[in-house]
């Protein structure tokens, strides 16, 4: 499971060849969530407030770079690293 990018104690991976719809898995200390790429939403688990603001602003940043890493995934091609949220 690539981690794709990190930032403020918020981990960013993808699984190679996972299951549809496209989405990206996070973990924030004890916390984990699935985010869905095109609709910006959680689908599975709970993030606290600031650390949910956090991963959409980044995410929405990144959209194109997520759906590339995706389908470099669902090869299983190594994704790209995405920059981090300053």
């Amino acid at each position: 499971m690539p981690n794709i990018s990190s930032f403020y104690g918020i981990i960013i991976w993808m699984f190679y060849a996972d299951h549809q719809p496209p989405h990206f898995h996070v973990e924030y200390g004890e916390y984990k969530a699935i985010g869905m790429i095109d609709t910006l939403e959680l689908t599975a688990g709970v993030l606290p407030r600031r650390a949910l603001s956090l991963v959409l602003e980044w995410a929405a940043l990144h959209r194109a770079e997520l759906f590339t890493d995706w389908e470099q995934c669902r090869q299983k091609q190594k994704p790209q690293k995405i920059p981090p949220l300053e």
